[in-house]
């Protein structure tokens, strides 16, 4: 019960978020919809759909966890103990407001697709799209409310473990390599897949997972480059900042690196493309899984600048003007997007390379 007041009482801004997490689990709850009711028609080729319309449910999981991190409700203080609100209660707190969010988004994801396939009148847009969701065909209730559940049961208990970890993660440099040579054995995945393979999910699965492995050494790289070559005061607070901020960042960048190159690649279906898996539905599925990507990266700086709340109040109290701050935040977005981008365009051109060779 007082979860549930802790996440009602809330602030606009961290309800806004919240929202987001409903909105994405919403998302990829109607992609899960989707491949049942395809897989109620054509059954061939339903299992290989599934796995992928489980990355944009990953990347929902990962958004709702980085979200419930940042809420001020389940964040350790002093004293809370005294009150009763020790460390399993802040991870039921964490359960609970991601509960409530993803089941809100899996509701309205079955609703609206009950609406499309024009099992729900008297709205407008009733039965648009019945062709495309087969709406000749039953919808089996027992497994789309499974399916539903998932996003709800996955999310809340990834909160609840997660909030009791210590958010003083590990140095960022030992990851990159083990990164790199994830990312190099998902390519040769791909390679040995080739264009429609059953093994394309696990080759991509791998990339990703090596991608954000390599994610917080990546961003401590950035953090070096922005240093290099004689650096001011301006580049050398921008750029030792990136590197203490590299094992939080690093994780949601990685991901969204990994996101970043799934879409340019699904992009080049003529050209060793991944080709459209979840058919007329795969673009939108790429565009949720590329802005969970990005929302969890803005979360992650959210958590980083509650993080740095004494510090910048050091280098104000030391009469560091605003203006400064603000500067070494625009050098050290610039920073990473530089060194970001390349690695995404070339990722997504060696995996077109991987499928055509």
């Amino acid at each position: 019960m007082l979860a549930l007041r802790l996440t009602r009482g809330s602030r606009p801004l961290v309800q806004l978020r919240r929202l987001l997490v409903a909105a994405a689990a919403a998302g990829s709850g109607f992609l899960l919809l989707y491949v049942l009711a395809e897989a109620a028609a054509r059954p061939a080729g339903s299992f290989p759909r599934l796995l992928w319309a489980l990355l944009p449910l990953a990347a929902t999981v990962h958004l709702a966890v980085r979200t419930a991190r940042t809420d001020p409700a389940t964040r350790p203080r002093e004293g809370m103990d005294a009150v009763g609100l020790g460390p399993m209660h802040l991870a039921l707190a964490a359960a609970v407001s991601t509960a409530v969010a993803c089941t809100l988004g899996s509701a309205l994801a079955l609703a609206v697709f009950l609406h499309l396939r024009g099992d729900l009148g008297g709205l407008p847009f009733d039965g648009a799209g019945a062709a495309l969701l087969h709406a000749d065909r039953p919808l089996p209730l027992a497994a789309s409310l499974t399916l539903l559940a998932l996003t709800p049961l996955a999310a809340s208990a990834a909160a609840a473990a997660l909030a009791l970890r210590p958010r003083t993660p590990a140095a960022p440099a030992a990851g990159l390599p083990w990164g790199i040579a994830l990312a190099a054995c998902g390519l040769a995945v791909l390679g040995h897949a080739g264009p429609g393979g059953r093994a394309l999910p696990a080759g991509w699965a791998l990339t990703a997972a090596g991608l954000a492995l390599a994610g917080p050494g990546l961003a401590y790289a950035c953090g070096a480059l922005v240093q290099a070559v004689r650096p001011g005061a301006l580049r050398l607070l921008a750029g030792r900042t990136l590197q203490e901020e590299a094992p939080r960042l690093g994780r949601p960048l990685g991901v969204l690196c990994a996101a970043g190159t799934a879409a340019i690649a699904a992009a080049l279906p003529g050209r060793g493309g991944i080709g459209a898996p979840l058919g007329p539905l795969t673009g939108p599925a790429f565009a949720l899984t590329v802005l969970c990507a990005a929302a969890t990266l803005l979360a992650a700086a959210v958590e980083v600048r509650q993080a740095r709340a004494a510090s910048r109040a050091a280098l104000a109290d030391l009469g560091a003007p605003g203006s400064v701050l603000r500067t070494a935040a625009a050098v050290r977005a610039a920073a990473l997007l530089a060194v970001c981008l390349p690695v995404c365009w070339g990722v997504a051109r060696l995996t077109s390379l991987a499928l055509t060779g």
